[in-house]
């Protein structure tokens, strides 16, 4: 897994939101735009996991939570969506954990609630422990 792999991929992904919100714009329910993203992964040929169950590792044990992410795209880039007024800590700090526990080099909140998704519904995180990675 490269940097430039994990770069087209978001751009790939960020295309697809883009899309969504184009047809469909700001309002709706964070449910519709999900099903309606995955329905766009698929024409695409993204592959993903949808409403994954994320395991808390604690010590030795492995905790039952009711964690899920929304995607895990390519098996590489975990997904967050949202359609509220303004993106909280709190759902960063649920995506940070997301892409820590399940070790995944890189994520993507999406908020649907805005007039322009790559301009002002979208942000991305690394995960620290990713940084590294060959460029190519």
């Amino acid at each position: 897994m490269t940097k430039k792999y994990l770069n087209e991929l978001t751009y790939e992904i960020l295309g697809a939101a883009i899309e969504v919100h184009k047809i469909l714009g700001p309002g709706l329910l964070e449910s519709v735009y999900h099903q309606c993203l995955a329905y766009e992964f698929d024409l695409r040929g993204i592959t993903y996991k949808s409403e994954m169950y994320v395991p808390v590792k604690y010590k030795d044990a492995v905790i039952d939570t009711t964690f899920r992410c929304d995607f895990l795209v390519e098996d590489a880039i975990v997904v967050e969506l949202k359609a509220v007024d303004a993106v909280l800590p709190i759902h960063e700090a649920f995506l940070i954990n997301y892409i820590n526990l399940l070790e995944k080099p890189k994520g993507i909140m999406i908020n649907f609630h805005c007039l322009n998704i790559f301009k002002d519904g979208q942000k991305t995180y690394v995960n620290k422990f990713f940084r590294d990675l060959p460029e190519f």
